[in-house]
């Protein structure tokens, strides 16, 4: 509608009103036109992938899996995404999220026996010995490399209990909007009722990469332990894409983050790389095909299919689905300090060509409607001193 128009005496407030509301309906309709349209809930268990993208790669014989870019949230292929399976020790990545934000890296902690107390048969062990101190770091260091469950143990003593520090972590997750996980068990060992799936693992290593400290444990190779009767000895990362052994080549441009192992579970993984200023983050939870080191290799050939993919396939899904609260412990305090291709989660507006969040759609709406609403007052007075002007009626 032309301008003129809007502002002739016939047209009037009607006019401009009625404009503001057209001007206003297309504008959120067409916000609401470039959400990403949620294809994850498929239940026929085949693979679901956006329009645009290349073939996915073949050989992939994990039950789920999931391909997601860190920076957007945008999910960009998957398999059975929210199939509730166990998580094995891929959910200490919700744990970290959830308590590594409480204590300061140097703060000083003394084991007592009853924090190594109930530690599960055959589970993974850093070596905490009881009636010594450790740094806080030096904990976290024991569970990200050597996943271990003695470490575990401390850290949720320290937070207030085993039983405390599950049901913290089950609300972390609800506020995170990951929506199949249960925890029983906060080190991840085989519990009754204990699950999680691909989609929420994803969310919680998204939300951990928002974390510098995070960041910076789930990427370390090698690190010193403290040992009592002698200096340290050395731990090395048990992810293989990121150490590189045991068969595995380290995966160019890993940034981490963690991998899990338990006889329910089988072999569970969440792993990202960084290439071109992109970073793209995999889960793939227990492999079928029984091939040697199957859960690295497979994820492997979903990061490269990522980067091939990467600005060419439409999503089928998000990370941060509507009402979902961000990841805020740690990400506003660390945004200086994280690499510069991973941003918090809270940092939802995409700048890729041709992509429009909702936010920002509604940004544009509201500068609209002041705008609109200013030419209505302006619409008003012309109309008005044309009542008082002679011939003004015509």
């Amino acid at each position: 509608m032309a301008l003129h128009t809007l502002l002739s005496r016939k047209a009037g407030v009607p006019a401009v009103i009625a404009a503001a509301g057209l001007t206003l309906t297309s504008i959120s309709g067409a916000a609401h036109a470039e959400q990403v349209t949620d294809q994850l809930g498929d239940r026929t268990g085949q693979a679901v992938v956006g329009a645009g993208a290349p073939a996915l790669p073949d050989g992939v014989s994990a039950r789920a899996w999931t391909v997601t870019d860190v920076r957007t949230g945008d999910v960009l292929a998957a398999r059975n995404a929210h199939q509730r399976l166990a998580p094995a020790s891929t959910l200490k990545t919700l744990f970290a999220v959830t308590v590594l934000p409480k204590f300061r890296a140097g703060a000083v902690h003394k084991v007592t026996p009853e924090e190594l107390a109930g530690i599960g048969p055959g589970s993974s062990l850093v070596g905490i010995q009881e009636g010594r101190s450790y740094q806080v770091a030096d904990l976290w260091r024991g569970v990200f490399l050597r996943s271990g469950n003695d470490a575990v143990r401390v850290l949720a003593s320290m937070n207030g209990g085993w039983a405390a520090t599950a049901r913290e972590m089950q609300a972390r997750a609800r506020q995170l909007g990951a929506r199949d996980t249960a925890v029983k068990s906060p080190d991840g060992y085989d519990s009754p009722g204990q699950v999680s799936s691909a989609y929420d693992l994803s969310v919680f290593g998204r939300a951990g990469l928002a974390n510098a400290d995070f960041a910076r444990y789930c990427a370390t190779t090698t690190a010193r332990f403290p040992s009592k009767g002698s200096p340290s000895f050395e731990i090395q990362n048990t992810n293989r894409m990121l150490s590189g052994a045991n068969g595995t080549p380290r995966y160019p441009g890993i940034v981490g983050v963690k991998n899990g192992y338990t006889s329910n579970a089988g072999n569970t993984l969440i792993a990202a790389a960084e290439r071109g200023g992109r970073t793209l983050l995999v889960t793939v939870m227990n492999p079928r095909s029984g091939a040697s080191n199957a859960v690295y290799r497979e994820a492997a050939s979903l990061l490269d299919w990522g980067f091939r993919a990467a600005g060419k396939a439409r999503p089928v899904g998000s990370l941060q689905p509507a009402g979902a609260a961000p990841s805020a412990d740690g990400a506003r305090s660390d945004a200086g300090r994280r690499p510069a291709s991973v941003r918090p989660v809270a940092a939802q507006v995409s700048r890729e060509p041709g992509r429009w969040s909702q936010t920002a759609g509604w940004a544009v709406a509201g500068g609209f409607a002041v705008a609109l609403a200013v030419g209505a007052v302006f619409g008003w007075r012309m109309y008005v001193r044309g009542r008082r002007t002679p011939g003004g009626g015509a």
